[in-house]
C-alpha cells in the first residue's frame, strides 16, 4: 500500500497538471485525483510504467467528467470561467513558456471548442508530450486520428492566437500600469492600454453581483472599472498584481479577503480581454495563498 501511495504522489503534480487542464477547476481536478487514487489503490494487476497507466487513468475519468459537466455548465449562471490558481512567482518565464501558456485564461476558453476526446488528445501531445501511441491507447482512437485531431485543434487555436505574441515581461508590465492607472482613477491611460475592442467577462455564477454578459469596448470597459473604484456600495478594496495560472493578474480584495481575480489576453501588448473571476466558490486557491481561510 505505502509502495503504491508513494508512487502515486511522485506522479501527482503531473496527474493534477493535466487533471486541471482537462477541467478548468482545481476542485474538480482533485475530485478526479481522489478518484484516480481509488482505483489505482484497487488495482491487482502489475504495472511497470506507472506514469502513463495512471495518466490514462486520470484523462479518462476528465473525459467522462466533461460530458457530465457540460449540462450543468450550459444552466450556468452568467459567464462560466476557468478556476484561477494562485501562483507566488514565475522562475525561467520563457523556458516555461509553453506549460505557462497552457494555463492561461485565453488558452482555456479556446479549449472549451474542442470535445473531450479532442482536448485529451490535444493537451497530452502538445503540452505533456505524449507519444500518439499512448495517446491513441488512452482515448480509444488509432493513431492516425489522434495526428488528425491534433492537426486541427492546432490550426483552430492558431487562427484565434495574435499575430505577435507579447513576452511574459511585457504582458507584467502592462499590467502594471493598467493597475497603477485604475487605482489613480486615469480614464485617458486606462483606455490606452487597452485595444479598441477590449471585452470584459465576468464570472458571478449567480453567487454575487456580476454581468450577466461581456461589456464590450475600451471606453465602456475602462469606465465601468473606474465606476466601480469609486462605488460607495461596495468595502474599500485593494487591488495588488500576482501571478494567477502563472500569468500577470491582478487581485481584488476587501480586508485581506480577495473578493475578485482580473486575468488578461494580450494583443500586441496591449489588453484585449479582462477575465474576471468573483464566484466565492471559485476562489478557493486564492484565499489559500492569501493565508485567509
Amino acid at each position: 500500500m505505502m509502495d503504491k501511495l508513494a508512487t502515486f504522489n511522485q506522479h501527482r503534480a503531473l496527474l493534477f497538471a493535466i487533471a486541471y487542464r482537462m477541467l478548468s477547476s482545481a476542485t474538480e481536478a482533485e475530485d478526479v485525483l481522489q478518484e484516480a487514487w481509488i482505483r489505482w489503490q484497487s488495482t491487482t494487476t502489475s504495472v511497470e510504467t506507472p506514469k502513463p497507466y495512471l495518466s490514462q487513468i486520470v484523462t479518462r475519468l476528465c473525459i467522462d467528467y466533461l460530458r457530465s459537466a457540460r449540462v450543468r455548465r450550459e444552466r450556468y449562471v452568467g459567464t462560466w470561467l476557468p478556476e484561477p490558481l494562485a501562483i507566488a512567482s514565475i522562475q525561467n518565464p520563457e523556458e516555461h513558456a509553453t506549460l505557462a501558456e497552457s494555463l492561461s485564461f485565453a488558452f482555456l476558453k479556446l479549449l472549451e471548442y474542442l470535445s473531450p476526446t479532442e482536448r485529451a488528445v490535444f493537451l497530452l501531445r502538445e503540452v505533456f508530450d505524449y507519444s500518439y501511441e499512448d495517446i491513441a491507447i488512452t482515448v480509444g482512437k488509432s493513431t492516425s486520428n489522434c495526428r488528425q485531431v491534433v492537426h486541427r485543434a492546432k490550426q483552430h487555436l492558431r487562427s484565434h492566437k495574435p499575430r505577435i505574441e507579447s513576452t511574459p515581461q511585457q504582458k507584467a508590465k502592462v499590467v502594471e500600469s493598467f493597475l497603477e492607472c485604475w487605482q489613480q482613477g486615469n480614464l485617458s491611460e486606462l483606455i490606452s492600454i487597452m485595444t479598441e475592442d477590449t471585452v470584459f467577462v465576468s464570472d458571478g455564477g449567480g453567487k454575487v453581483t456580476a454581468a450577466r454578459y461581456p461589456l464590450k469596448g475600451s471606453q465602456k470597459v475602462a469606465r465601468f472599472l473606474l465606476a466601480l473604484r469609486r462605488s460607495r456600495l461596495i468595502p474599500p478594496m485593494t487591488s495588488q498584481f500576482a501571478y494567477v495560472n502563472e500569468q500577470p493578474g491582478i487581485v481584488n480584495s476587501v480586508e485581506d479577503n480577495p473578493q475578485s481575480v482580473f486575468s488578461f489576453e494580450f494583443k500586441e501588448c496591449r489588453i484585449q480581454t479582462i477575465f474576471a473571476v468573483a464566484n466565492p466558490e471559485k476562489l478557493d486557491s486564492m484565499r489559500s495563498h492569501f493565508g485567509v481561510s
